[in-house]
């Protein structure tokens, strides 16, 4: 069955951690053995090779640079102007490898319904195999918006294919407070949102703190996910969904990717560098989309996000999935859980189609 996966990173992965993405996960993890400085060396489980064997059809995939005053190399600048630079490397990245013919830019309806036609044909052929895949879609998207240098830039952005922001991320975030902070959003985030209204952008309402949550859907009448967020019920924390702001995203026919594939934002008490991954599975993930959908009363609202190159690698993911391709997995796991082939095409990937569908409709 086709994914669409609501949160990568590639570009990510290729410029920071200095990955060819395009060799497979366990060609990566050959070359990074024995390297000791960089915590997920020769951890990783995403690469295009196994993206392409898993039937990922399409992913939300994510530029990431901020600015909140807490260097961190290649990652976190001290100032706006490194961020925005940062940020458009990995823009360029990602029209390199579309000129390589591994990956298409998805921008507008027109070209994701020939893209979804093209991998569903490749799909229903018995005799297809990965190295005659279709080239993997991707939408892009910003996690933390601060390389945005000022809201009256966000047409230039729009322009080159930007298509969805997370406008926090960790920390104090030039737009918004992100995880770890009790902010909500500056008065440039109240300025970016009605620019993002007004183009049409896809808010993802991931990693805003509470306050910021409820002030973003005050101002902002647009189209809204939640690309990468679990359940707080069944794991507290603040970087969870509440039910409450379940509720108000599907009050909105928004999409809640709640399959983050981190093994603390899965299973409560689970501790970076003190606990295992034995006892966290892909069944634990289906947990976190089941709970969506009861809460919906429907398979409508819950789908794929996993953020599985999101600076964690193997150990801290559940423990039978080697590599992205294992989230195939999960349509047999919900199926043991009662869910029609409806339901589970839904989870897989008609939801987001259908959220990508009526956003870019009007």
């Amino acid at each position: 069955m086709l994914i669409i996966d609501g949160h990568l990173h590639l570009a990510m992965d290729a410029l920071l951690y200095d990955r060819n993405m395009e060799c497979s996960v366990f060609t990566i993890r050959t070359q990074e053995a024995g390297n000791t400085e960089v915590q997920v060396a020769a951890k990783g489980t995403v690469a295009l090779p196994e993206m392409r064997q898993g039937r990922i059809a399409l992913c939300f995939d994510n530029i990431v640079a901020n600015c909140t005053g807490n260097p961190k190399p290649h990652m976190d600048y001290l100032s706006p102007t490194q961020a925005y630079g940062s940020a458009r490397g990995q823009l360029a990245y990602y029209r390199a490898l579309e000129k390589e013919g591994d990956v298409r830019v998805i921008t507008n309806l027109a070209t994701l319904n020939s893209h979804m036609a093209e991998w569903e044909a490749w799909d229903a052929d018995e005799h297809a195999d990965t190295e005659s895949a279709p080239p993997l879609g991707i939408i892009i998207g910003m996690e933390g918006a601060d390389p945005i240098l000022h809201p009256a830039e966000l047409q230039e952005w729009w322009d080159l294919g930007l298509r969805m922001i997370t406008v926090a991320h960790y920390g104090t975030g030039r737009y918004a407070g992100g995880t770890g902070t009790e902010l909500g959003l500056t008065k440039l985030g109240i300025l970016l949102l009605a620019e993002m209204e007004r183009l049409g952008m896809l808010l993802d309402l991931t990693h805003f703190t509470d306050q910021g949550f409820w002030e973003a859907l005050e101002h902002y009448n647009g189209p809204v996910l939640a690309s990468h967020s679990n359940v707080r019920a069944l794991v507290p924390h603040q970087r969870q969904i509440s039910d409450e702001q379940i509720k108000a995203i599907i009050e909105q026919d928004g999409v809640i990717g709640a399959t983050h594939a981190c093994c603390w934002v899965l299973e409560p008490g689970w501790i970076h560098g003190v606990d295992n991954n034995e006892n966290v599975s892909l069944d634990t993930i289906v947990n976190h989309l089941d709970y969506v959908c009861q809460l919906a009363g429907n398979s409508q609202h819950a789908a794929i996000g996993t953020d599985l190159d999101g600076g964690f690698g193997r150990d801290w993911s559940p423990c039978d999935l080697e590599t992205v391709a294992d989230l195939q997995k999960l349509a047999g796991l919900l199926a043991d859980r009662g869910y029609s082939t409806t339901d589970i095409t839904n989870i897989m990937y008609g939801n987001w189609m259908r959220l990508l569908r009526r956003s870019w409709a009007k």
